[in-house]
């Protein structure tokens, strides 16, 4: 006996491949679906915990921003108390330098120089007086260079020839000069040292000539 399939097998066929494609399609779907929300959710893990991080960082950030200012004020309290320190020991010190400047003075002055008044401003000390000559004076900034820790960096700021009378008929050609120098310290261990002070014309000095 002959059988005959009369159903439309052909579209049957094609309906099962569609359907059996359709049930692929959606799983896939929903995996992908599935795979982007697990996905999801781990990023917004990791951004949660970066940013409790950064809060965390952020917080001890300005913790640490408060300790500096502290840290800062109190270097700026330190520095202030050193300069009162310091002034205080300045002070102390300064005491007794007029009279460590006038016995020095009296020490180092050659014969035949004489001072007829001195200033002082802060450290430094301008000397004006007179000398029988130019060697005179320039034994004197000698002495005053390396001859006393009370004294340091001595400068001729100015020499010129004059006069001094000593009697109505008798003159005398002197050195007028003018010297600065810088006093020490007591504070100050190191004593600057100077170099050698350049000696001077031996011959005479003209009128208004340094």
């Amino acid at each position: 006996m002959i059988l005959i399939n009369l159903l439309p097998h052909r579209e049957l066929a094609r309906k099962r491949r569609q359907d059996i494609f359709n049930r692929g399609l959606g799983l896939a779907a929903l995996l992908g679906g599935v795979v982007a929300a697990l996905v999801f959710v781990a990023f917004q893990a990791q951004i949660s915990a970066q940013q409790e991080k950064n809060q965390l960082l952020q917080t001890e950030i300005t913790r640490f921003d408060a300790q500096i200012k502290d840290i800062a004020s109190l270097q700026t309290e330190i520095t202030s108390l050193r300069a009162r320190q310091q002034a205080v020991e300045d002070l102390q010190a300064d005491r007794n330098l007029p009279v460590y400047l006038l016995t020095e003075l009296v020490r180092l002055l050659p014969e035949g120089v004489f001072i007829a008044s001195l200033r002082q401003d802060a450290q430094a000390l301008t000397l004006l007086g007179m000398a029988q000559s130019n060697e005179r004076v320039s034994e004197l900034l000698r002495n005053l260079g390396n001859q006393s820790p009370w004294f340091a960096r001595p400068e001729l700021v100015e020499i010129v020839a004059g006069t001094l009378a000593l009697s109505p008929r008798e003159q005398r050609r002197v050195a007028n000069f003018t010297i600065r120098v810088r006093l020490v310290r007591a504070s100050e261990t190191d004593k600057p040292k100077t170099a050698g002070v350049p000696a001077l014309p031996v011959s005479a000095p003209r009128p208004g000539q340094p």
